[in-house]
This record gives structure tokens, sequence and C-alpha cells, in this order.
């Protein structure tokens, strides 16, 4: 059998697994196992981010859509026009005589 066939076979057996020098090995393995959950765990803390940052983004657009009514809403009754109705409505009329200027002079 030729080197390189007898090297895959190995391999395939997981005899480097089993070898005298097999703690060179498990050090490289165990450390690169680390290495993929660490990955894993980042990558789900990102898409959560992610997730919380579209939520916020609606949330956002929602509240800015109802400050926008309620400002609407606001300059609406502060129109004339509404003011008057509701004045009208309790019994107030507008004055028909126009209002005096009142001229205040100081003697010394």
């Amino acid at each position: 059998m030729s080197k390189v066939k007898r090297n895959i076979y190995d391999i395939l057996r997981g005899s480097f697994l089993t070898d005298e020098s097999s703690f060179k090995n498990w050090g490289i393995i165990l450390f690169v196992v680390i290495l993929l959950l660490v990955m894993i765990t980042s990558a789900h803390n990102a898409d959560k981010k992610v997730i919380r940052i579209s939520e916020l983004n609606k949330q956002k657009r929602e509240l800015r859509a109802e400050y926008v009514d309620t400002g609407t809403i606001l300059m609406r009754m502060k129109m004339e026009s509404s003011i008057r109705e509701k004045a009208i409505e309790r019994g107030l009329k507008p004055s028909e005589t126009p209002p005096k200027k009142i001229k205040v002079t100081y003697k010394d």
C-alpha cells in the first residue's frame, strides 16, 4: 500500500486520534471545536440584535406616525374657526364693537 493511501486510510479509520502522538491532535481538534462554538454563539447573538433593531425601527415608525397625527389634531384645535365654534357652544359671541386703545400719560 502506498504512503498516500495508508494516510487516507488512517484518517478514515480515525487512528490519528488513538496513536501515541494523538495529544497534539486532540489539542488542535479541541481548539477548533471551541472556535466553532464561539463563532456559532456570536452568529446567534448578531441575529438577535438584527431582529431587535428591526423591531425598534418598526416601533419608531409607529411612534413617528402617532406624533404626526397628534400634531395635526393639535393644529386643527388651534384654528380660529374651531375656537369660534367652541366659544359659540359655550354661549360666547364675538364683540360687535372694536376694542379701544387706552393711552396712559405720566405727568412729572
